[in-house]
């Protein structure tokens, strides 16, 4: 066990990991502390679906993170199949944004994309349906994006963890933080349900956890769980090897046949069961939009909470008032695409450079 860690991470899902072990590559050493078992809440629970993005065109904050993170996904990618040799299911598959309705809406998104400096390419109805036969002939319009890509969320988290035990990360699960103890600009040390914890620095990456320990530390900032409810399927592979989109919603398929369909958006609190309203719906859905999927086999279904942000942003930031205490939580939906930026953008952070993260993601003194 570590005597004193230069830096102690409070959670342990994919921000948490990945942050680990971009700090661990460049010689620090480092502690995880999850409350339950690492990677099995909002960083299972979603479906790995990486959008596109051209650094140099992103104009506002949420778009510069995620063109910088979808420019980083290939080598981390590849760095971790070569330290561990486990497949993270990576894969450029594309996209396919579809609609029921007159294509206005899509066009002025395929303008926005392209405005970005990313190939987005409309599809009207008649191309859609001689290329996309299997799709709901009542589609209207659609484009595609073949920078698209996807990520297995569960063999990803497998794989950090390996790369972090490497690195010589110390992993220890079921380490509920109770409070801190702090002492003028420093917290000093952590208290869990077992033990005291004395660390250089630490970094709150709770998800939707972390609002209590930011109050505690007086900077309450309003992240919350979001529910997601998702459901598996399964049918012959390549029935489609695209990500397909209607608005929120989507179907991503996997290599082997299997089919992710989601996602929810509830406010209840920190519930996690799903209901048979939401899976019924979410059925549906993917049958209104490949009616085949109606043969499928249904495997299972489940449920994730999401940190909400009230800014729409993740915040990514020293906490005011205290020198060596940060926080990189309420990314939402995009906690698994935005896992790399944020751990490199969080590392810089804590050397002292705090000049390449987005002023709307840092905390301000009250």
């Amino acid at each position: 066990m570590l005597a004193r860690p230069d830096v102690t991470i409070v959670g342990g899902g994919v921000i948490g990991l990945s942050l680990a072990w971009e700090l661990a590559g460049q010689g620090t050493t480092v502690q995880v502390l999850e409350q339950g078992d690492f990677g099995q809440q909002a960083s299972w629970a979603g479906a790995g679906m990486l959008p596109p993005g051209n650094p140099p065109f992103a104009k506002t904050p949420a778009a510069r993170l995620r063109a910088s993170s979808h420019v980083l996904w290939e080598d981390w990618t590849a760095r971790l199949r070569e330290e561990t040799g486990l497949d993270n299911g990576f894969r450029r598959c594309g996209g396919l944004e579809v609609t029921f309705e007159e294509p206005e809406d899509l066009l002025a998104e395929v303008s926005a994309w392209q405005e970005e400096g990313v190939v987005a390419e409309p599809i009207d109805r008649e191309e859609l349906h001689q290329q996309y036969p299997l799709l709901n002939p009542n589609l209207l319009a659609a484009y595609w994006l073949p920078e698209f890509r996807q990520v297995r969320n569960p063999r990803h988290l497998k794989a950090l963890l390996a790369a972090c035990e490497k690195r010589g990360v110390q992993l220890r699960h079921s380490q509920k933080v109770m409070d801190f103890e702090r002492s003028g600009e420093q917290i000093v040390s952590l208290r869990t349900t077992t033990e005291r914890i004395v660390s250089g620095k630490y970094v709150l990456t709770s998800g939707a956890w972390s609002e209590k320990l930011l109050a505690s530390l007086g900077i309450p900032f309003g992240i919350r769980p979001i529910r997601g409810q998702m459901l598996l399927l399964e049918l012959s592979p390549g029935l489609f090897p695209y990500v397909i989109q209607q608005g929120r919603r989507y179907l991503v398929p996997r290599d082997d046949g299997q089919i992710l369909i989601g996602a929810t958006e509830e406010d209840v609190g920190f519930v996690r069961s799903n209901t048979a309203e939401a899976v019924a719906s979410l059925l549906g859905f993917a049958q209104s939009i490949v009616p085949a999927l109606a043969k499928a086999k249904f495997v299972q279904c489940w449920s994730g909470l999401r940190p909400y942000s009230p800014s729409s942003l993740p915040l990514l930031s020293q906490i005011p008032g205290l020198s060596n205490t940060y926080v990189a939580a309420g990314h939402f939906r995009d906690g698994l695409q935005l896992s790399p930026i944020t751990a490199v953008l969080m590392s810089r952070l804590l050397s002292g450079n705090a000049a390449e993260i987005p002023l709307e993601c840092r905390l301000s003194p009250k």
